[in-house]
């Protein structure tokens, strides 16, 4: 079984409370993306970064003091033409932290008895939930190809973004769309 995990692709961080013209500049290509892989049977698994109001009290909260992704705003939704083009019978994962603890589960539960194949990411923030989650993945599953494209990925400054890249290959997490 193939997955497409696409990382916190919410208004938040692309037009709402952390706006990034680079993020912004991705979506069609994730849009793409997603149609793609859609299309040759991979399981889409979307995250989604969920804050509560008592966010600015949380050590997440006092290092990135810019409430995003609060539970039940637009922000928290994930951008509307991705979701579209996901079409119907895709997984949501809510995460309230960088990387999902959880993700692994939820493939190997996707996956029921079949072997998970491979796993290709996308998403925002390259070095933050992108790189946290992959990395995640890499522990749980450590003969598993994974895959990050760089071209559906933003970081909040290009230089985070390729750092990120940079650790992703060091733990053996294959990245393309450079």
């Amino acid at each position: 079984m193939k997955f497409l995990i696409v990382v916190d692709c919410q208004i938040d961080f692309v037009t709402g409370a952390l706006a990034n013209a680079e993020a912004e500049a991705r979506i069609p290509r994730i849009v793409e993306k997603v149609k793609q892989r859609k299309a040759e049977g991979y399981t889409i698994i979307f995250t989604q970064d969920s804050h509560r109001e008592d966010y600015m009290k949380t050590l997440e909260g006092q290092k990135l003091p810019i409430p995003h992704c609060i539970i039940g705003t637009e922000g928290h939704k994930i951008v509307p033409e991705v979701l579209a083009a996901a079409g119907e019978g895709f997984n949501t994962a809510w995460k309230g932290t960088f990387g999902d603890l959880c993700l692994p589960e939820s493939l190997e539960m996707s996956a029921d008895d079949e072997k998970i194949e491979e796993v290709e990411i996308i998403g925002f923030v390259s070095s933050i939930c992108v790189a946290a989650n992959a990395i995640i993945l890499r522990a749980a599953f450590p003969n598993t190809p994974i895959t990050v494209d760089a071209s559906c990925c933003a970081g909040l400054e290009k230089a985070d973004h390729d750092a990120a890249m940079t650790v992703l290959r060091c733990q053996q997490i294959d990245v393309v769309g450079e």
